[in-house]
This record gives structure tokens, C-alpha cells and sequence, in this order.
């Protein structure tokens, strides 16, 4: 059997990041490195580009043979999203009559998809471009591929299978038996660890997470910044009990997961869930997992909040604090949050297809697995 028909023979990636650009990096007279469209630069490309191209092939095919039905979701919207932290790009329609409109570029097809749920649709995937101001750097672009779908009336414990099987899909079409990213690796043919938000903060940070959240989920800023202090964590005065949980998550947490194999981190606190549905067993919590590769940060899903009150106030809150912190806000989707109500329960997760091919190639950086990557304004 070959390497590429069986791909678990190989310990790396066929196009993996240490030979990537080495072989023939240019530069140009100001010694700054060439553009990605030099033809030596783009030949060390290529071979990453190509893999992109048959992950996402092989990504479609997980989804046509379970019978799902691709869309594609508007790009223009009336609002980018209502996260406290997703920033969008906003542009203006101009009609034939003159008059103007504010629209967005979407940070996210999720409010699209959701509509095409209340339309009557029950098995849905979108390859979307999606675009997010104010994120750079080797995990972030500002424009880059988010893999979304959706499962009307099913479990979000299917959303975890799929994900399992894309793994396997994209490993298999790039031809690696292991993913990788900056030293950490990950053998994606293996079943997912799964571990609850706060089993995690136990293990790796060693606090109660469940003792700083009251009986419906309010939460106890002062205990959780004591807690984050004590691991030498630098805490603002104005900082929420949202940031400290997301600073605890990022610098202690999140790069101890998905090493050897991918983590399913599920069971989130519901104020860390603005579109999911709060648990059954436990109200404290909501109806959400991430799933990690190599310590980064692939997927998010939701069992999805379908009750348009409950989304609205919770939209509001969030914007309420984003324009405490950047002193903007973004408008509501009026027709999304009425659609919302006609829309049946599901299931639904967002991937970053970059990062994927990112990890299943061995690149280092994501604008290495874009075809035509923007460029930096100052390059390093």
C-alpha cells in the first residue's frame, strides 16, 4: 500500500513546515522577502496549496456521503455578529436610486445558515470566506475559510463525530499520519480526549471553576481574580470575569490540550456561550465543546439557542460590552432574531479550514496555506 492510500505510515506531513519556503527564499533589493507571487516563492508554495486543495475536496466528500447539502451564505450582511470581541469590516450599499445602507462583510455565515434552518433545510455545510478585523498573527488572518454546518434535531454529540471524521479527512488527503504545529503533534486517526471546561481548569490551573459561578451561572469576579493572580497572571482593574476565564484559558490551558491526540473541551460556563443553548443537567453551564489540535484552537460548536428573547438580550449585553472596551457597537440582525423563532433545534459548529491545513501540512503560519495571502503592512 502506498503512503498517500495509507496515510498513518507517515510520522509527519508529506509537505511538512521544516522544508517549507527554505529551499528557494527570496528577497527583495530591500532585503525584505519577495512577495508570494515571486515564482521561486510560490513553487516552495505550491506543494501546501495543492494539499489545501484535496483537504477540501475530501471535506466535502465527509459531508455529501452523510447526505448533507452545501450552501452559500451572502458575505454582505446588516450585522457582522454581535460577539463582544469579533470585530468586523463595515462597507455601504448605494442603490440605484442614491439611497445608502450600511452592511458588513460576515464575520461568520452562522446567521445565514440559520435562516436557511427556519427555511426548512436539515443537513447543512458552507466553505465560506469569512473576514475579522482587528486579528493577526500565526493563527489569525483577516480573511480566511471557516467550514460551518449544521444538524437540525440532533445531538451535538454528532457534531463531535463529524469532527473526529474530518480529521481523519483531512489527515488522509494530505497524507500525514500525525498533525503538527511548533513542536506539539497530534495523531488524528485516534478517538478524541474528551474533558469538561472545569475538569480542565482543575488539571491544568488548579482552580474550582464551578465555585466561581452562582446556581444559574452568575459569576464571582473576585474569586476567579484571586485565583488567576495566584498563578501569576497580570489582572486589570476593569478586567470581567469573562476576561480573567479567557486569560486563565489561553496561557494556562488551551496549550496542553490536543497534545497526542485532539481534545473535545466541552461543557462551557453559559456566560461564555452567547448563541448556545444553556445544559439540562446543569444550568450553570451551556450547550458548547471546542475542539484543539496541537494546543490550537480548530472548531467550535453549540447545541443552538433557538429562543429569539433569550438571543437578543444576550446580543445586547454583548454589545453593551464591546462598546465599553472599543467604543462601538454593531447592529442587531432584526430578521435573524425573527427567523430565530421558527427555526428547529440543532446542532452546529464552525471550523477553521486554514488551521486544519495548517496542522495537517506543517506549516508554521496560516497566511502559508492561503493561495494569495495579504500582505503585511510592515513585513518582519
Amino acid at each position: 500500500m502506498t503512503t498517500e492510500q495509507n496515510p498513518r505510515h507517515n510520522t509527519h506531513p508529506s509537505v511538512n513546515g521544516q522544508r517549507f519556503g527554505m529551499k528557494h527564499q527570496a528577497f527583495a533589493p530591500s532585503g525584505a522577502p519577495s512577495p508570494w507571487w515571486t515564482p521561486t516563492v510560490h513553487a516552495d508554495r505550491r506543494p501546501i496549496l495543492v494539499a489545501r486543495n484535496r483537504i477540501t475536496a475530501a471535506l466535502r466528500r465527509v459531508f455529501e456521503q452523510s447526505e448533507f447539502i452545501e450552501v452559500e451564505p451572502a458575505i454582505l450582511q446588516a450585522s457582522p455578529g454581535n460577539e463582544t470581541h469579533l470585530s468586523g469590516f463595515a462597507t455601504e450599499l448605494i442603490e440605484p436610486s442614491g439611497t445608502r445602507r450600511p452592511l458588513y462583510l460576515h464575520t461568520s455565515p452562522e446567521f445565514a445558515c440559520k435562516k436557511l434552518l427556519a427555511a426548512g433545510e436539515r443537513k447543512i455545510f458552507a466553505l465560506s470566506r469569512v473576514f475579522r478585523n482587528r486579528d493577526r498573527g500565526p493563527l489569525h488572518c483577516p480573511e480566511f475559510t471557516m467550514l460551518e454546518w449544521y444538524r437540525a434535531q440532533a445531538p451535538l454529540i454528532d457534531i463531535e463525530k463529524d469532527c473526529a471524521a474530518l480529521l481523519q479527512a483531512a489527515a488522509t488527503a494530505a497524507g500525514a499520519r500525525m498533525f503538527g504545529w511548533r513542536g506539539a503533534t497530534a495523531d488524528p486517526f485516534l478517538e478524541p480526549e474528551r474533558i469538561s471546561v472545569a475538569e480542565a481548569f482543575d488539571r491544568f490551573a488548579d482552580i474550582d471553576l464551578l465555585g466561581a459561578l452562582a446556581s444559574e451561572g452568575a459569576t464571582d469576579t473576585a474569586a476567579l481574580a484571586g485565583a488567576a493572580r495566584g498563578l501569576g497572571l497580570r489582572i486589570a482593574p476593569d478586567d470581567t470575569w469573562s476576561d480573567l476565564f479567557s486569560k486563565i484559558l489561553s496561557e494556562k490551558i488551551e496549550p496542553r490540550l490536543g497534545l497526542g491526540r485532539a481534545t473535545i473541551l466541552c461543557d462551557y460556563p453559559i456566560s461564555e456561550a452567547a448563541l448556545a443553548k444553556r445544559s439540562e443537567t446543569d444550568p450553570r453551564l451551556a450547550e458548547r465543546f471546542e475542539l484543539y489540535c496541537c494546543g490550537v484552537e480548530l472548531a467550535n460548536a453549540f447545541g443552538e439557542l433557538t429562543d429569539p428573547a433569550e438571543q437578543k438580550r444576550r446580543f445586547m449585553a454583548e454589545m453593551d460590552e464591546r462598546e465599553r472596551i472599543y467604543g462601538e457597537r454593531y447592529p442587531l440582525d432584526e430578521d435573524f432574531l425573527v427567523a430565530l423563532a421558527s427555526m428547529p433545534e440543532a446542532s452546529g459548529c464552525a471550523l477553521g479550514l486554514d488551521r486544519l491545513v495548517l496542522l495537517a501540512t506543517g506549516a508554521d503560519r496560516i497566511d502559508q496555506v492561503a493561495w494569495t495571502p495579504l500582505a503585511a503592512a510592515d513585513p518582519q
